[in-house]
């Protein structure tokens, strides 16, 4: 009966959906679709209820004050929205709002994904104004190389400097130029790629033997944690040259720092959905007190390390090549101290770090996720491994590293298609927003007003059979390969984006080694 009854009643959900689809398209044909619709009646219904049956002074004042913010908002909605009814610009569909972003949180990207399915660029409005999304490979391109100087981070700069500070994902202009400058001559330097390399390697085969140790006892583990620990770890080396030791979790401070390392970064990440983090700032409350207490955790370690390895290098006396990036970036601030501050090169390292680590160990997570949901990848991924290595079964994890060189590698076409393939339907980072910086209009004809925001959805992207062909959702690595190896005539649109991004950093180079490695 229960199955029935739901059968019943999805059917005439469905029916009735149908029918009120073809009544908004003849009622607002070629207007936005106002899906704000159902929530503002929903209030007015509620409110209604409330003032018939319940009147004591304080409902009453509730009541008043809810009222209030609800005729705001809509005069703010009107205000802003119905002139583009009489506007003949063309404007991406209205999919939803604010609300929706938070209702879908913890499902985002797939929400994001649903609505691109329905409409490759489309918009979801907020209390002032509204974003753009789109997963048009034409309008990616527009916005990330043809058209880059029109868009920068804008109002998200504010969004992200308590943590970022001034580091390259948190600024525009000269100061990214410089980073970017800088950046690029440093990750191109033989000795920083020979010790990154030997870095990964190392902690690849700590973490190697880590996993292997409690596999053999029958032992449960959280991967996604173990990766994230040992990517921080290789980072935190890199970038300073001292051990973290975040894996073995013998540092208690150590802890703290990863600790607060995380959720700094997850705060952040909520601002965006969040039209109150302000406010909570403002009185130092909930997420926002606790951003302010794992900044100054972060910042204490890091000034630390700074000024231990200022001392180390004055009180040198054997000149050598610095390995570390803080060593190298010190030895560059001497050429000018004034701009090149301690502050300055916490906020370089630190985004470096953010940059390195999340797409190093999300990379990894959804990589042995793939292979376990797909026993036969995962054969073909340890037949390459052995044969490309010439390894043993009994071989340990610290010798499989140093048989693990660039040639090898580089033989390994079947790894870096699987690779490609989870970057494809699992990148680093799902959806990345710009702010325009004058008025424009991207390639397919849709208007985009100075300082909205647009957001390309890279997750989406690569679900789009539009792009990646009916099997778009399928983890097939074999679509990369053809007959000579790595296949060069597919679309890379959906899977190249951010490591072609101008903005981006050193992201592509550190997936790739712990990866491989």
């Amino acid at each position: 009966m229960y199955s029935c009854c739901t059968s019943l009643m999805q059917n005439s959900d469905t029916h009735l959906k149908n029918i009120s689809e073809k009544l908004s398209k003849e009622i607002y044909k070629d207007r936005p679709q106002f899906t704000m619709g159902s929530l503002l009646l929903s209030s007015a219904v509620i409110l209604l209820l409330i003032s018939l049956f319940v009147s004591t002074p304080f409902v009453l004042l509730l009541l008043g004050a809810l009222t209030s913010v609800l005729v705001i908002f809509v005069a703010l909605f009107l205000f802003l929205h119905v002139p583009e009814l009489k506007s003949k610009a063309k404007r991406p569909p209205i999919a939803g709002s604010m609300l929706h972003q938070l209702l879908y949180f913890n499902t985002l990207s797939d929400y994001q994904t649903s609505l691109a399915k329905k409409h490759r660029t489309y918009r979801l409005i907020m209390p002032l104004h509204s974003e753009i999304y789109t997963t048009d490979p034409a309008n990616v391109e527009y916005i990330l190389k043809t058209n880059f100087p029109n868009y920068g981070r804008g109002a998200h700069i504010e969004i992200m400097r308590d943590l970022f500070g001034d580091g390259i994902f948190a600024v525009d202009g000269e100061k990214w130029r410089h980073q970017r400058k800088l950046a690029s001559y440093e990750f191109s330097t033989r000795v920083l790629r020979e010790y990154s390399t030997a870095v990964f390697r190392d902690n690849a085969a700590k973490l190697v033997a880590k996993v292997s140790t409690i596999a053999v006892a029958n032992g449960a583990m959280d991967l996604q944690d173990l990766f994230m620990k040992s990517a921080l770890d290789s980072i935190f080396k890199v970038g300073f040259g001292v051990e973290l030791n975040a894996l073995s979790g013998s540092d208690e401070f150590a802890n703290r720092f990863t600790k607060a390392f995380d959720d700094s970064n997850f705060i952040v990440f909520r601002r965006y959905v969040d039209m109150f983090w302000k406010v909570k700032r403002f009185f130092n409350i909930g997420l926002e007190a606790a951003l302010k207490r794992n900044v100054k955790i972060i910042d204490d370690f890091i000034f630390d390390l700074i000024r231990c390895k200022r001392e180390q290098m004055e009180n040198e006396k054997l000149v050598r090549e610095k390995e570390d990036i803080l060593s190298r970036f010190l030895m560059e601030s001497k050429r000018d101290p004034e701009n090149m501050n301690d502050q300055y090169l916490r906020d370089i390292i630190l985004n470096f770090m953010i940059a390195g680590k999340d797409t190093s160990a999300g990379t990894l997570t959804w990589f042995f996720y793939m292979l376990h949901k797909h026993p036969l990848v995962q054969d073909k991924v340890i037949h390459e491994i052995r044969d490309a290595t010439q390894a043993k079964d009994n071989i340990c994890a610290k010798e499989l590293s140093r048989l693990m060189t660039d040639d090898v590698l580089d033989r390994m076409h079947y790894i870096h298609a699987a690779i490609t393939e989870t970057l494809r339907l699992y990148p680093a980072v799902p959806t990345d927003g710009k702010i325009s910086v004058e008025d424009d209009v991207l390639p397919d004809g849709v208007e985009v007003k100075k300082g909205e925001g647009i957001s390309y959805m890279a997750y989406a992207m690569g679900r789009m059979t539009y792009i990646w062909g009916e099997d778009a959702v399928e983890y097939r690595p074999e679509r990369w390969l053809d007959e000579d190896g790595w296949a060069s005539h597919l679309p890379r649109e959906g899977i190249c984006i951010q490591a072609n991004e101008n903005h981006g950093c050193c992201a592509p180079l550190l997936v790739q080694i712990p990866t491989c490695g």
